[in-house]
This record gives structure tokens, sequence and C-alpha cells, in this order.
């Protein structure tokens, strides 16, 4: 019979064992080897029956071990130690404390609906949430004082498994919070802490708080399944990204509303002061910004006041680099649950709605929301930069894709949690500072390490996983139906001598897993060539709504299924981060083919270089700004060509020329049975020069110094003196806004030049402009300038703040002097922009005066 509900039980530790119990509650040990070493020794063959669990650990081992651990004194030091490097870690001065920055934040939420930090916490689908993780796990490493908010599924996203025809099917085990390394919220008289959000006719939606501990890094979790609960709102969090329309808007309200709340009952209940600044991940939490402007209405703000102080303080990154893949509901749906009887007293739900336009005037968009209640925005590469400038353009009418005010960090990833152990050890074996220091600087010495040795640390890590390959192959065929007696095959399911392509990443259409079965039969012999095969490790999840996905999943399966190419091909059902740390740290050559430019930013890669494997790639993400010829090969893309099928057909043709006649060769090529001197010199190039580019500890800074920072300041700023400055910059937008329509630029010459300009003269611009009422503090009169296209198009423009010069007639008269610079085509223009000390881009208020 099947249980009611289930449960955990713990434990009980004896008392010299109960750092042990500490150590399990703070997900530190996810990336910390020692800690990972203490407690598989407590009991290896029940640390490998679990996973890796600890919780499960220490839940299943038994009671006469933790006797006999308890009074074995090695192991106990061994404890202490590990224990007291705990505390010391928790403790210490680290980068953010030493880097003195002034008008650094005293805290900073951090909400994303999805967090990737350990397989024993499976909160995560994808991308998002693994960069998630990874960014509470560097904040933690360089003292940054993060607070990451998210929700808590009861069913994670799912475990993926395969039917005898290759069919993807989800299987959601359920997930009992007191099994997982959390702690609950609780208050003084130790009763669990709950947040309420409230719903359309009269319901509420409640939630109780579990917390993680990433490191130093509280990780807040809402979770629905409570009893105060109806049966409907106690299914909320029961997926990650499950249910329909309407179940997915009340997951984005409990994380963005009930976000906020959960911050302000943990400050009540730990002391720990509120965010100065509010980071929020991807549009799924855009509402935290409704909320926070509900607050600062009740504190006798009009909503456009508390719209400017909500702003100030607030960061939004945007992940997508295509509409659909926009969170989007119904306008109806978001007025019925914003409005009526669950309407806020202050908050008409028709400002609400604003919020969301967009051209559809029936639909809500929760990226031009987020975009519009934050101060400053970004996307994850340089690339991406450009392509959701582009994208978003439109909110900013008047102005050039290239001045829309959304810049760009490229992401990281954290080494600690992805550089295999080998290659930790292999440097640290050498003088110098370790791989792992703030300043990256290990990575320079591996330029200079000999070439077998590089060569034997890579074939080890390919062992590795060709090991790891035949366990999963093993398990897959089993769980398909398959029986043992004709699985002796599996034994010879890869070479740790011949080269590995991996291949891992979620299933949507763009990342095209099934590119490289264009042509089945030129697949078929890079596979089996005599003297140069190839072997590729697969793997990835398809939406469990996405059919399209799962029958490219089908097809890849049914390809590696064919017993003439099933050694050399195989795909992995399940992809974890469990899994990802084999894929990416034994495989020789990491393969991404996604259509450009649709790939955000695509970590995957990232992880793989960190461990010397080389990335083929199309020129997406970050490969676009990172690859340098030498750090792996850039696959050519057919840009231009409008038919999808035959840009498929060109790309995978360059893919399989590159395989063929470069890649392959280079790996075999290795005189007199020696290491490939060539193939070892791009792996050393590679991690020498590529590792610190794609650390998270690069991108946590870069974001502490462009954003965290800047924010901070404008939030303090802006509610200095009973929040003066927030009603300040409202009212200035709102007299700005309508008496726009009045400033023109009635006027531009210039004077100073012959009849053949020559580079290095000067030219003097005047331009008369009437201000409609504005003062000329309220403005900035702007003169761009520079080299022009055969369309008279400024590229890259320089900009000069002309000066006010006098009157005429009722307007002014400004004057500017540019410098020619170089040769060539020129030219220039002159606008006219709002300027207020609070806003931080020119192009906030999305308004401009041209000629």
């Amino acid at each position: 019979m099947r249980a009611l509900r289930r449960f955990t039980v713990r434990a009980q530790l004896p008392e010299q064992l109960a750092p042990l119990g500490e150590l399990v509650l703070n997900l530190r040990w996810s990336w910390h080897p020692e800690t990972l070493d203490l407690f598989e020794s407590v009991d290896p063959e029940l640390w490998r029956a679990t996973k890796g669990d600890p919780v499960r650990l220490l839940g299943e081992v038994d009671h006469d071990r933790l006797t006999a651990l308890a009074a074995d004194r090695r192991f106990v030091r061994r404890l202490t130690a590990v224990a007291d490097d705990l505390q010391d870690y928790l403790a210490a001065d680290l980068w953010y404390q030493r880097a003195n920055l002034a008008g650094a934040p005293s805290a900073i939420a951090y909400f994303s609906p999805e967090f990737g930090i350990t397989e024993v916490l499976p909160q995560y689908s994808g991308g998002l949430g693994i960069l998630a993780g990874d960014h509470l796990k560097t904040a933690s490493d360089l003292g940054v004082p993060l607070i990451g908010v998210g929700l808590l599924y009861r069913a994670g996203y799912f475990v993926q498994s395969l039917s005898r025809d290759g069919w993807q099917q989800e299987r959601y085990p359920g997930i009992d919070p007191h099994g997982l390394p959390l702690t609950q919220l609780t208050d003084s008289g130790g009763r669990p802490v709950k947040v309420a959000v409230g719903l359309p006719e009269g319901r509420t939606l409640h939630a109780q708080i579990w917390k993680a501990q990433v490191g130093r890094v509280p990780l807040l979790l809402l979770d629905s399944d409570v009893e105060d609960n109806q049966p409907g709102e106690r299914g909320v969090t029961d997926r990650l990204y499950g249910g329909g329309t309407d179940h997915r808007l009340l997951q984005e309200m409990l994380l963005g509303i009930g976000g906020v709340r959960a911050l302000r009952a943990y400050a009540g209940v730990t002391g720990n002061p509120a965010p100065e600044v509010y980071h929020t991940n991807e549009g799924h939490a855009g509402f935290l910004g409704l909320e926070r402007i509900r607050e600062l209405v009740e504190t006798g703000l009009s909503f456009d006041e508390a719209l400017e102080a909500a702003r100030a303080g607030t960061l939004f990154t945007t992940h997508t680099p295509v509409p659909a893949g926009i969170d989007r509901f119904p306008r109806d749906l978001v007025a019925r649950h914003f409005g009526g009887d669950n309407s806020w007293p202050g908050v008409p739900v028709e400002r609400i709605l604003e919020l969301g336009v967009e051209p559809d005037p029936n639909v809500f968009n929760m990226a031009h929301m987020g975009l519009r209640l934050a101060q400053r925005s970004n996307g994850v590469s340089k690339l991406h930069g450009i392509v959701s400038r582009e994208m978003f353009a439109g909110l900013w009418p008047g102005f050039d894709a290239a001045e829309v005010p959304i810049g760009s960090v490229t992401n990281g990833v954290h080494a600690p949690t992805w550089v295999s152990r080998s290659v930790l050890e292999l440097t640290d074996r050498e003088p110098g500072p370790s791989l792992l220091s703030d300043d990256a600087a290990g990575f320079a010495k591996i330029s200079t390490l000999p070439d077998d040795v590089v060569w034997s640390i890579r074939r080890q890590l390919r062992e590795r996983l060709v090991a790891e390959v035949r366990r999963r192959v093993r398990a897959s065929w089993l769980e398909r139906g398959a029986a043992p007696g004709e699985l002796d095959w599996v034994e010879s399911v890869f070479d740790p001598d011949v080269l590995t392509i991996g291949f891992a990443r979620r299933v949507p259409s763009y990342k095209r897993l099934t590119l490289m079965l264009r042509d089945r039969e030129r697949l078929r012999r890079l596979l089996l060539h005599s003297e140069r095969p190839i072997q590729m490790v697969i793997a990835g999840k398809a939406h469990p709504a996405d059919d399209g996905g799962k029958l490219l999943v089908q097809q890849i399966v049914q390809f590696a299924d064919d017993p003439s190419v099933r050694a050399r091909i195989v795909f992995l059902p399940d992809y974890d981060i469990g899994m990802a740390r084999f894929l990416y740290s034994g495989s020789d050559v990491w393969l991404n083919n996604p259509l450009r430019p649709l790939e955000a930013c695509g970590t995957s890669g990232m992880k793989a270089a960190l461990n010397g494997c080389l990335n083929l790639s199309i020129r997406d993400g970050w490969w676009d700004e990172m690859f340098d010829g030498q750090n792996g090969w850039a696959i050519p893309t057919a840009d231009g060509v409008e038919d999808p099928d035959r840009r498929d057909d060109l790309e995978s043709i360059a893919l399989y020329e590159l395989l063929e006649n470069t890649v392959a060769p280079r790996f075999y090529d290795r005189p007199a049975g020696g290491p490939p001197p060539r193939w070892t010199a791009m792996v050393k190039h590679t991690l020498s020069t590529l590792g610190p580019q794609v650390l998270a500890s690069r991108m946590v800074q870069e974001y502490v110094q462009r954003y965290y920072v800047p924010a901070a300041v404008s939030a303090r700023t802006t509610a200095a003196d009973g929040l003066a400055g927030a009603r300040d910059l409202s009212a200035w937008k709102n007299r700005v806004r309508a008496s726009w329509p009045g400033v023109r630029v009635l006027n531009v010459d210039s004077a100073g030049l012959g009849d053949t300009p020559q580079a290095g003269q000067s030219l003097v611009v005047r331009a008369t402009v009437e201000l409609g009422g504005l003062a000329p503090e309220d403005v900035d009169v702007l003169a761009s300038y520079g080299r022009v296209d055969q369309s008279d198009r400024i590229l890259d423009p320089a900009t000069l703040s002309l000066a006010a010069v006098g009157d005429s007639e009722g307007a002014l008269r400004y004057e500017g002097t540019i410098p020619l610079g170089r040769t060539g085509a020129f030219g220039y223009t002159v606008r006219v922009l709002p300027r207020h000390r609070l806003t931080a881009s020119v192009a906030e208020l999305g308004l401009v005066a041209n000629p």
C-alpha cells in the first residue's frame, strides 16, 4: 500500500558528532572537497548509495557506525577541523569587505524562479537556475551580502526517463522538505513564519518559508503546501514551470509579492538589514516591484512617487533573446488578480496594467513590466545585450537601438563547483597561487605544464566519463525494459582513447539538438572512422509540454540505439548537476550549435572550458566575444539565409567539415605515440587565458561595481529626507512629460570650416531650442557626431553637451565645438533630452526632441 504522506527521520547524533549536523545544513559542502570527503568517510558504501546526499546519509547510517565514529579520535579531529574551517569562512573579511566600495549596499535581494545549487536540492530546470545557484555561491565566496528568494517546488522539475521507442517520459517524485538540507523559518516562539498573498474572491494564498544556507548567503524558499490553504492554493508550488496560465500567474505572484514579504519577515526574525537593492532575475519575479510600490504607498507616497523610489534600487536581468521566451499573461487575467475585490488602496489596477503593456493590447508582458520597474537592466553577454536593445527598443521610441538603456554582464560559472579535482590538484602541485584565488592568477601557470602531464589528466577524466556513461546506459536500458542478459554490449560502449564530444542542454528547437543528424551517413562515418573515430555523449530535457522537443530527443535516441553505432553515441536521460560534472570534465570537445543569435549566453561551454575541454560552437552568446582562434573552433554561420532547412544544411556541413578535417586530425596527431602537441597547446591556452574570463567571480564583481553599488546610491538618494528625492523625481518626470510636446529644435547651423574641411580643424555647432516651458536645467542639448555610412547614419557617435549662450525670441541658443579628429565621411546632429540628477540614463523617460 502507498503512504499518505512521507517524511524523513534524521539520526540523533552523538554529542561528539554534533558539528556534522551544522555542516549538512550549510550547502557550502556542495563545493568544498574536504567536507565532501568527510561525509564520504562516515560510510563510503552508503555515501555512494545515497548519491552523495548528506541528509540521506545521516538519515540512513547505522547507529553503531555513528557510535564508533564518535569514539574515533582521528575522525573527530577531522570533523572539528572542517567545522572550524566553515566558521572561519563565514566570519572572514572577503573581497567585498576588503574592497571598500563607496556606497556599497548592506544587503541585496536576488529573486529567481529556480536555483541550481546541488542535485540534492532539485529546484532547477536548466541554465537560468544553474546561473542563479552559481551567483549565490560566488557571492558567498566574495562576501557579497546577497539574500536569495525563490519557491520550494514539492516535485521539483521532473525526472526524465525513456520509453522503449525513445520517447521522453516524466516522473515527479514527491519531495519532503525535512529530507532536504533546509531549515524552516520560525519566530521567537518556534512557530513557523508564514506570508500571505491576497487573491480574487476573498481567497488567500499562504506560504511557509524554508531557508537553505548557501555558504554565507541565505536562500528563502516559499512553500504553499500548508494547511492554511485550500487544495488549489496548496498546489501552487507543486512543480517548477508546471500547470497552466492561471497556475503560473499564482506562482509568480507568490515569488514576487510573497518574496518581498518573506524578506520582511526574515529581517524581523533575524535582525538582518532589509535589502537596499533588488535584482530581478528574469521577468518571473517582476511582481516584486508592485509589492514594494504598495509598501511605499502605505507610507503616504503617491503611486508615481512610490514607483520612482522602487525603481531606483532595482536591477532587471533579461535572459531571453526571443519574444517567445517571455512570460506573457492575458491582460484580463492580471486585471482580475490585481483589481476588484483584490485591489490595493492607492495602487490602481489600471496603473499596474500599464506596466505590462506591449503591442498586443490583450497581453500583459512580464519582461516589459520588469524593465519599467527597474532603473537599471542588462543582458547576459555582449551579443545578448545588442539583441536585447533591439528587441526592446519599442519601449524607448525615438532612440537608436544602441542607445536603449540595457547593458550587459556576461555570465560566468562557479569554478569550485565545476572544476574537477584532477585539474585543481594538477595546478596545486605547481608553485604559485591557487587556481581558485580571488584574482584567478593561478590559471597563468597552466601554460608552463608539460604536455604529457596535461594529456595524462585529460585521459584520466575521459576514462571516468566512460565508466559513468556505461553505468548510466545500462541503467537506462534496464528502465526501458531490457533484460540484464541483453546488455553485455554495454561494456564496449565508449573508449577512453577516442575523441569524445559532449552536447548537453535543454531541448528547445533553437538549440538544434539534431543538427548533427542532418547527414546521418556522414555522422556514422565520423563515429566509425578506422583511424580517427569520435564518440558523442548527449543529454538534455524537453519541456513536458513540448512534443516537438520530445520528438528531437526521440530522433537522437533512435539513432543511438542502432547496434552499428551504439558503442560510439549515447543519449543519457535525466541530465542534472551530478551528470554534468562528468560530461564537462570528461569531454574533449563541447559542441554548441544554436541558431545565432538566439543563445543568450550558454554557460555549459564555460564549465567545460574550465576543465580543458575545447569548444566547438556557433559564435553566439559568450563564445561570440571570447573565441580567439586558439581556444576552440567557431562553426561558420549561414547568417542571412532565410530558408531554415537550407541554413541547417549549410551549418551542419560546416560542422562535419570541422570535425573531419580539423578537430579529429589534431586530436590524433601524436608523434611517436606521445601526446598531440597542437591539441595540448590548445588545452593549455584555453585554461590559462579563457579560464579567468568565464569565472562567476568576474561576473559578480561586475554586478557589484556596475549595478549594485550605483543602485544602492540611487535608492538612498531617493529615500533621503523622508523620500524627498522620490517625490522630486516623480514631480519632475510628470512636468517634463506634460511639457515635452512643446520642446523643439528650431534651427541648427555650424561655422568655422572652409570649403575643404581637414582633420585637426574644429566645427562650431549652434542650435536654437524652444523648451516648451521647461527650465534649461531640465534638459541636455547634445551634439552627436562621428563617421557616417552611405545612408548618413552616424556610426559609434561621440557626444558633446552644448552650452546655453543666450536668448533668441523666446528660445535659447546653444553652442559647442566639435573636433574633426579623423578623415572620411563625417556628420553630426543635435538633440534635446531630459536631464535630472536622479536618472540613470538620458533615455530613461523615452523622450527626445530631434531637429
